[in-house]
């Protein structure tokens, strides 16, 4: 496949799947074997694992919205930067309770296509910014250091 199709392939799964919760089309987008990466370490989850990592978003950050700002793509691997936003609503992520405010990030994923459909996908979402500023997470000692509460 072209890098463009790849592109396009990958713009779409995050457009048409992704971004609206449409799971039930993982198959046309994702392979069976899939695998997701994490700092170097491969886990191999399959269709079930991509079902769960975007049903996780949209759980956390609902209503969720996502907007693909740019790609690049050499190869089958394609570079896609894409912005998130939503309420930080439900689930208890890594411990951290749900504020109910608006929040926005952006993240950088790295997908490789291979036969038509995506078999890897890992990346980097900017989130300690995003989850400071809402009040998600606090800096420990920042009030006692500067004797004032963060904003």
């Amino acid at each position: 496949m072209s890098t463009e199709h790849n592109k396009t392939l990958v713009r779409r799964y995050y457009e048409e799947v992704v971004a609206v919760r449409d799971v039930g089309r993982l198959t046309e987008f994702v392979a069976p074997d899939y695998v997701e990466i994490f700092d170097n370490v491969r886990y191999p989850c399959g269709l079930d694992g991509a079902k769960a990592h975007i049903e996780g978003g949209h759980e956390c950050y609902s209503p969720l919205s996502l907007t693909v700002d740019r790609q690049i793509a050499e190869d089958d691997w394609v570079v896609t930067q894409v912005t998130v936003r939503g309420t930080h609503s439900g689930g208890n992520w890594l411990g951290i309770k749900p504020t109910g405010k608006a929040i926005e990030f952006t993240c950088v994923n790295v997908d490789r296509v291979r036969d038509g459909r995506i078999v890897e996908h890992g990346g980097a979402a900017n989130m300690l910014g995003p989850l400071l500023r809402i009040g998600a997470v606090k800096v420990v000692g920042a009030e006692e250091a500067t004797g004032r509460r963060p904003s």
